[in-house]
């Protein structure tokens, strides 16, 4: 069942700035009014970015992004695992790749700490660009290889509040962000990289939301991935 999605003050925000003269599902001319950022920022990145409409849903399953995790560096472990490793402190194995227990000192979308231990985790890997929003916005007409891909792409995942996570359910910039207000930068900033890397667009409310986080941040550099 799909998570009704709250707006935060900032969607309501760049609710308020949508831009006039975009129709429908044709592509956004460029000149758009707004801040912009320095060369290599995030800001500046999502002018390069396509706006579009968002397209329908059907035909969108898990299944279309691949089965489950992938081993992505070939390192023999599947890639949450890897993402646990990455994200949390003081990591335990049960064996030689699944993590058995851990810490995630500072949790990005609500900022507290969480302890994780195998089958009874409060912690999830989160698609920082939500599958189901990429979907709608290019991913239907790629390849199943291109979709497995940015499904397991290290760049696109990040081990979060599991509460947290489910609120944001699909939600883009313009429909969430997380209660962190201090992580916000960097939360748009990595969706803006994810979705250039694979040519996801954006809605025009997207656009102004994420313009308007970033101009609290205009030197939040573009992460690279």
């Amino acid at each position: 069942m799909r998570i009704s999605r709250i707006a935060l003050p900032a969607t309501a925000l760049a609710a308020s700035l949508v831009l006039a003269g975009c129709g429908g599902d044709g592509a956004k001319k460029s000149g758009d009014p707004g801040p912009k950022g320095a060369a290599g920022s995030a800001l500046a990145a999502v002018d390069s970015l396509t706006v579009k409409g968002r397209a329908p849903k059907t035909g969108y399953t898990r299944d279309e992004f691949g089965k489950g995790w992938t081993d992505t560096d070939h390192n023999g472990c599947q890639t949450r695992e890897d993402i646990l490793k990455r994200d949390l402190k003081d990591v335990k194995f049960k064996d030689k790749c699944d993590v058995a227990s851990g810490t995630l000192v500072h949790d990005p979308y609500t900022g507290e700490s969480i302890q994780f231990t195998r089958g009874a985790s409060k912690i999830d890997i989160d698609h920082v660009v939500a599958l189901s929003d990429a979907w709608q916005k290019g991913a239907q007409q790629w390849d199943k290889q291109k979709r497995t891909e940015f499904a397991n792409d290290p760049l696109n995942l990040i081990a979060v509040d599991a509460s947290a996570n489910r609120r944001k359910s699909d939600g883009d910039a313009a429909t969430w962000l997380p209660p962190y207000k201090a992580y916000r930068c960097t939360y748009v900033a990595d969706q803006v990289a994810v979705k250039k890397k694979y040519g996801v667009w954006l809605t025009d409310a997207e656009k102004t939301a994420m313009k308007t986080v970033l101009a609290e941040c205009p030197d939040q550099k573009l992460p690279a991935g």
